[in-house]
């Protein structure tokens, strides 16, 4: 890549790498019907309120959405008791969370990134002209507190998590928040990526309201993508004190969110809350059978409190994801994370999730050595 002025900040990021798209592998292995489980992405989207709402808004495309996104910043405060001076929006968490390396990051601050976890963090601090310290995971697959505290110096600006961590599942605890809290710089924060969260148990995670109306230096990022299932309409929120909200819309783009989402969004925190509830109760029953039935395959299960599951074959996972693919079910491969013989695979309706059981169980036989 050689761009006449381009920054350079730009030739040291990496573009970011989606999952495989039902079309592209129906295409590439010549298949008719593809299971894909490889985005996380909600099976049980859209709820019926939420697309009525957006279908109707259509008719108003064509005019520009308020501008404060005044109705969904109160709706999501009430949800979290809060007033609206504590919510910022933007196009989906990833836009979000590029907003907020620009509120922050300025030239040669320190950042910091596990190793094993969303990629983007690493990507929005290298454009800013961030210098990024990427920690491992500990041997449980879970963020290492310990080796965050140890890389935290006087120039870092953030703390970058991912909380239930991706590609893992797992999570970070209260007194891990508190520890990181505890030792960062007087200018630093902790930004928690929080788009699983509602697929945890609220008593495991921590409450980050507290942190922000105690004038903590934390910021809770969330989307409407996953428990909402709004992945393609593009719609994601901030938690924070109204000081860094003002900064937020500050270096925002001015309309980040569209009328269509917003009416969506809406519309799954109030009249189809009972539904979003009760497709999350089906997901999470069916992460735990699946969990179960892998680890009867021989399967190494990682404890999940998402909606993917993140598991150890007893074979090599890139091969055995090529053999699911022309099989018709995408599933994603750890690799690019340097777990070579682990997948992680969203969780879907019941009748998926039997195939892609059946379809593991004639993988595994074989890729046997």
């Amino acid at each position: 890549m050689n761009i006449t002025g381009a920054r350079k900040a730009v030739y040291t990021a990496e573009a970011y790498v989606s999952g495989k798209s039902m079309d592209d592998v129906k295409k590439e292995y010549n298949l008719t019907k593809v299971i894909k489980l490889g985005s996380n992405e909600n099976p049980y989207s859209p709820f019926p309120n939420a697309i009525k709402a957006m279908t109707e808004e259509l008719s108003a495309i064509g005019i520009y959405p308020e501008i404060n996104f005044i109705k969904l910043r109160e709706t999501l405060g009430k949800k979290f008791n809060l007033t609206s001076e504590y919510i910022g929006l933007g196009h989906g968490a990833g836009g979000v969370l590029e907003t907020i390396s620009r509120l922050f990051i300025e030239s040669g601050d320190e950042v910091i990134v596990p190793t094993q976890s969303y990629r983007l963090y690493r990507e929005i601090s290298k454009i800013m002209g961030g210098v990024v310290r990427e920690v491992s995971l500990d041997e449980n697959y879970t963020i290492s507190v310990e080796n965050i505290i140890k890389t935290i110096n006087a120039k870092t600006k953030i703390v970058w998590l991912c909380n239930p961590n991706n590609p893992t599942g797992t999570i970070i605890k209260k007194e891990d928040i508190d520890s990181i809290l505890d030792v960062l710089p007087e200018s630093g924060w902790l930004v928690l990526d929080e788009a699983y969260v509602e697929f945890s148990n609220a008593c495991e995670v921590p409450d980050v309201v507290k942190y922000i109306k105690n004038n903590k230096h934390l910021l809770s990022v969330r989307t409407f993508s996953k428990y909402y299932g709004l992945a393609g309409a593009r719609l994601g929120y901030v938690i924070a004190a109204p000081n860094v909200i003002n900064g937020f819309d500050t270096v925002s783009e001015p309309f980040n969110a569209n009328r269509i989402a917003l009416a969506g969004g809406i519309q799954c925190l109030t009249s189809d809350k009972e539904n979003v509830e009760k497709a999350s109760k089906l997901l999470i029953e069916e992460r735990e059978r699946v969990s179960n039935e892998l680890e009867k395959l021989n399967c190494e299960v990682t404890k999940s409190h998402s909606n993917f599951i993140f598991y150890k074959v007893p074979c090599d996972g890139e091969e055995l994801g090529t053999y699911m693919l022309k099989r018709g079910v995408i599933v994603r491969p750890c690799s690019g994370w340097g777990y070579s013989n682990h997948i992680r695979v969203t969780v879907g309706m019941r009748e998926e999730m039997d195939e892609f059981l059946k379809v593991t169980k004639d993988g595994l036989e074989a890729l046997k050595d």
